[in-house]
């Protein structure tokens, strides 16, 4: 693997001359306020325009600037027509578009499928200010606009649906989004160093039908030089059906395809394996997308194959058919550099939302503007999570001096700031400078994570520079106080007691929230998160440093309903532990099957893609509503909406022995006047009824976690 190009190491564009734009531009008349008669690059986005690098949108805009050219923005577009795709003209190399921050169906709907209210990255909040499946509707409104200029598709949405995959709107395998949008090309993952390449290529006027071997980018059609493997040589699915009964009187089929769970097949064929060639010239050809639309086992197979070829230091092309096209996916970008870090992170963002905004709050900058990034990627490759998928496993880290930096451009520019940083962190807080302890042993790795079932020996767990980075800080001049609010792996930090004693005397607001997701062993092995006595270990470790502290403070853990390898009796026992712990959760979430996740293989196929295919790991799967009712309910076993429903599933699983009305009942045997159950005309109590038992914890703020949201 050689090393990548600079990222700020090209030539520059002509336009670099211009200088920086206070905001990038978003009309006519604020292109024609810089002097520009045209743009370079027209950015699409869902999101509103926040010039801050929380935000994808800025941040490749920012980078687009930084190498010369002239970027304008389009935010949030009526998609009802071409027309607002053409507001700012022609653009003179191409369009990029992106659904933004979150997977637009992720934005719209609840894991129950309800359409949501409201959108956090849209001003005031307002909802339907975007489209079902933004990529497909923005790339077809640009070449409805402008119908020669080339289409790159992006951001988490394109990322997570590059090949045929699981849609749980649509409760339907669908295309990849690729084919969908007729773009040109696909960026997956982090795609600075892929979008840079591109468009530096196209202002040297290459063709972008010539562009095909960038790392990070998927496209239709296929390359030269390369020896295509059968995905089944790689990791070999078994049989995809049961053996066929030789006695059964049923008429053979010839050219059949693969069948279905309904109709039994023979083996996969097996193509001989190919003469050995370097891994940078082989391309693993996934089943087609006409297959995995309707075989269970083939998709959980195209699913672990693509999970596998996810290390940049070793992973390979891979191409999947779709009708009579091909889908070429290039192995995944490599990550950035500390020095690229900074320089990427410290480019000129005003900090705050487009003016054109007025006053209008947007939610998830509200979350954000006070803190500072200190990292991309996670290694804890937990099932259910896109970050992994998006950003990778290796830790990109940015260094001290640029957060401290951060930390005061913060402090000096960002209105409203009265001392408190609120987060340092990413997709994790503590996994800062943490990396394995060589490059060759990163590099061939194919673990999908680092600390399941434990953390990995070759993995680094040194939480010094994390603690004195903390304590450089909040010593900073004008700085109060510096809050850890991003995901928090506990499995890590109990590897450094050190750690957690400043996180909690020092860096903890009252509440840390930390998520365990489940108490028993079956869904925790099948989400890839550790097992609740490390959650237990890590409490010990706080309370007593929180006590030492003089602090009187509470860990609020985050649990997941409904999650593949969940059963009732998984849930009920989650219920009990947390009524034995003081716990009545205020918000609860079911699994939301997003595309491309682990998880979400499961869930469409009952298989388990974690282990190999041969063994046949069935899992034991949640969809029915009634179920997912159910499963919530257990979660909030103290809400009086749901007890109907409980004490039904209690006399059927055979523990009525928990209906009564003592200590060691989970809920009673009384109904409040007026309250059903939940789902069927059903209200809770007013707030302030006396209907909950004192749990030694004081009341928290009812709020809306915009990053767990984005999370999942």
């Amino acid at each position: 693997m050689s090393a990548p190009r600079p990222l700020f190491g090209y030539r520059k564009f002509w336009a670099h001359r211009l200088g920086p734009a206070p905001f990038l531009p978003t009309t006519r008349a604020e292109m024609d306020e810089l002097g520009w008669e045209v743009c370079d690059v027209v950015l699409i986005s869902g999101d509103a325009y926040v010039d801050h690098p929380s935000f994808g949108m800025a941040i490749v805009g920012r980078l687009l600037e930084a190498q010369g050219f002239r970027v304008g923005i389009i935010a949030q577009p009526d998609w009802r027509s071409a027309a607002p795709f053409a507001a700012l003209g022609r653009p003179a190399l191409c369009f990029g578009v992106t659904a933004g921050n979150m997977d637009s169906m992720v934005n719209r709907y609840t894991s129950d499928r309800k359409l949501r209210s409201d959108d956090a990255y849209s001003p005031a909040g307002a909802g339907g200010l975007r489209p079902d499946r933004a990529v497909v509707v923005y790339a077809q409104r640009c070449r409805e606009a402008f119908g020669d200029v080339p289409v790159v598709i992006g951001g988490i949405e394109a990322s997570l649906r590059r090949i045929a995959h699981y849609d749980y709107w649509s409760d339907a395998v669908r295309r990849s989004v690729l084919v969908d949008s007729h773009a040109d090309l696909l960026v997956y993952g982090n795609g600075e160093r892929a979008i840079v390449e591109i468009v530096h290529r196209l202002a040297q006027r290459q063709a972008i039908a010539t562009i095909r071997d960038v790392r990070g980018t998927a496209f239709l059609g296929g390359r030269d030089g390369f020896v295509e493997l059968d995905s089944t040589t790689v990791d070999r699915p078994g049989p995809v059906a049961p053996p066929i009964d030789p006695y059964a009187m049923v008429e053979e089929q010839p050219g059949a395809a693969c069948a279905t769970d309904a109709a039994p097949a023979p083996l996969v064929q097996l193509r001989p394996r190919p003469p050995k060639v370097p891994r940078e010239q082989q391309v693993v050809r996934l089943p087609a997308f006409d297959v995995v639309k309707s075989d269970r086992v083939l998709y959980a197979h195209a699913s672990r194959v693509l999970h596998q070829e996810a290390n940049p230091g070793n992973a390979r092309a891979l191409v999947q058919r779709h009708g009579d096209r091909d889908v070429w996916l290039n192995p995944p970008p490599l990550p950035l550099t500390t020095a690229e870090m900074d320089a990427l992170y410290e480019l000129p963002y005003q900090r705050v939302p487009h003016p054109g905004y007025g006053g209008a709050k947007i939610p998830a900058y509200e979350m954000i503007r006070f803190s500072v990034t200190i990292l991309r990627g996670c290694f804890g490759g937990c099932s259910f999570c896109s970050i992994t998928e998006h950003e990778g496993r290796i830790i990109q880290n940015r260094s001290e001096d640029s957060i401290l930096r951060e930390i005061e451009a913060v402090r000096d520019r960002t209105p409203g700031f009265h001392g408190i940083i609120s987060d340092l962190g990413g997709p994790t807080a503590n996994m800062w400078r943490l990396a394995c302890k060589t490059k060759e042993i990163e590099a061939a790795c194919r673990k999908p994570s680092c600390v399941f079932p434990d953390v990995c020996e070759n993995m680094g767990t040194d939480h010094g520079p994390l603690i004195q980075l903390y304590r450089k800080a909040r010593a900073l001049p004008g700085v109060k106080k510096v809050l850890i609010a991003s995901g928090l792996r506990y499995d890590l930090a109990v590897k450094s007691p050190a750690y957690v004693k400043e996180l909690a005397q020092h860096h903890t607001g009252g509440y840390l929230k930390i998520a365990p997701e489940h108490t028993e062993p079956g869904p925790l092995g099948h989400m890839m998160k550790p097992g609740i006595g490390t959650y237990a270990r890590f409490k010990e470790l706080f309370d007593k440093a929180s006590a030492d502290a003089g602090k009187e403070q509470y860990l609020i853990p985050y649990f997941i309903a409904a999650h593949p390898g969940t059963t009732d009796e998984d849930m009920l026992n989650l219920a009990l532990w947390l009524k034995a712990n003081g716990f009545r959760p205020d918000q609860v979430q079911a699994f939301l099957p997003s595309p491309m996740a682990t998880a979400t293989a499961m869930y469409h196929t009952g298989l388990n893609p974690l282990r190999s295919l041969k063994a046949r790991d069935e899992v034991a799967t949640v969809k029915s509503p009634q179920r997912r009712r159910l499963h919530k309910a257990f979660l909030r076993y103290h809400d009086p909406a749901n007890w109907p429903m409980l004490r039904e599933a209690l006399e059927r699983m055979g523990r009525a022995d928990l209906i009564g009305n003592g200590k060691h009942h989970l809920v009673p045997r009384w109904q409040p006047q007026g309250v059903a159950v939940r789902g069927e005309g059903a209200r809770a109590p007013r707030k302030g009824a006396a209907l909950t038992q004192h749990t030694g914890l004081p009341p928290r703020p009812r709020e809306r976690d915009v990053g767990k949201r984005r999370g999942r």
